[in-house]
């Protein structure tokens, strides 16, 4: 049976120990005392690929509290690009269910920020496009159509998928996130309130703070270089140290708890220099910045 965590739950990211294991985070959450893990699906595949069991997976995190796990890319795909996602999704919510997750994190595309570098300067590209072009309202209904149909295979095994709308792609930010989880009209549907998306896509804190905290499923926090508009990169403007960029992490943190939220808070981390140091010293920094913000 998955571990249930309690309010405010303080999560460690995956992404903050990018080139250490699963046991290893499984060691660092235990002895910093995080109260969960949001788990990336690349740690648990090279699990069990090492020789490792199912069984073993679910020995391994049957006390651990994991409220989600990512994450599925590009979900407006057509096609047998589809017919691809759909069997990348079963494999990801076997994952889910063995693990323990709550949810899976799907995100909206192309994930591939040069499809949109390149569609803006020239109005096309040979990399995946994903809904680029279409009017706004055919983005909505491809992608909704999509997000169905993936939350109706989540909800066969009681999984909530939980929506990143990337904020360089077409169909980004708060009000069309809610637009599509509308328009996919399923209750396993919800958001994750990821700081740099937000801020990057034109979102403020008085847009969440007006948010209903039932759709919310989860909160990345996160911190960014300066934006100075445009198309965000995120490999160049998220490489810095959470606390330390333009964000002003105790206002939007303040502005989710206004909703009424009390769920989990996740430490994602892009920063490469952090990702190259000690693992254990950055995630204990990471809690404790966590803690004060969210007290």
């Amino acid at each position: 049976m998955a571990a249930h965590g309690k309010a405010n739950a303080l999560i460690f990211h995956t992404t903050v120990s990018k080139f250490s294991n699963l046991v290893t985070d499984l060691d660092t959450i235990a002895a910093i005392g995080f109260d969960g893990i949001e788990l990336g699906a690349d740690k648990l595949e090279a699990y069990l690929a090492s020789g490792y069991g199912a069984d073993d997976l679910k020995a391994l995190l049957e006390d651990v509290y994991v409220p989600g796990m990512g994450f599925l890319t590009d979900i407006e795909r057509q096609g047998r690009q589809a017919s691809e996602m759909y069997a990348r999704a079963d494999a990801l919510f076997e994952l889910a269910t063995l693990s323990g997750a709550q949810g899976v994190q799907v995100l909206t595309g192309p994930v591939d920020v040069r499809s949109v570098v390149e569609w803006t300067q020239t109005g096309r590209t040979d990399r995946y496009a994903g809904v680029l072009g279409l009017p706004h309202a055919r983005q909505i209904a491809v992608t909704a159509k999509n997000l169905a149909r993936l939350a109706d295979m989540a909800a066969e095994r009681g999984l909530v998928l939980y929506l990143e709308a990337l904020s360089w792609a077409p169909v980004s930010g708060i009000d069309k996130s809610i637009q599509l989880i509308d328009a996919a009209g399923r209750d396993n549907v919800k958001i994750v309130i990821d700081y740099w998306h937000c801020h990057t896509s034109g979102v403020t804190p008085d847009d969440i703070a007006k948010l209903d905290a039932r759709i919310i499923h989860g909160v990345h926090v996160c911190d960014s270089l300066p934006f100075p508009g445009g198309i965000p990169d995120e490999q160049v403007l998220r490489d810095v140290p959470t606390g330390e960029g333009v964000i002003d992490l105790q206002q939007w943190t303040d502005a989710v708890k206004a909703t009424g939220y009390r769920g989990w808070w996740s430490c994602e981390l892009f920063c490469r220099k952090q990702q190259q140091q000690n693992a254990a010293t950055v995630a204990a920094q990471l809690k404790r910045l966590l803690a004060r913000l969210v007290a």
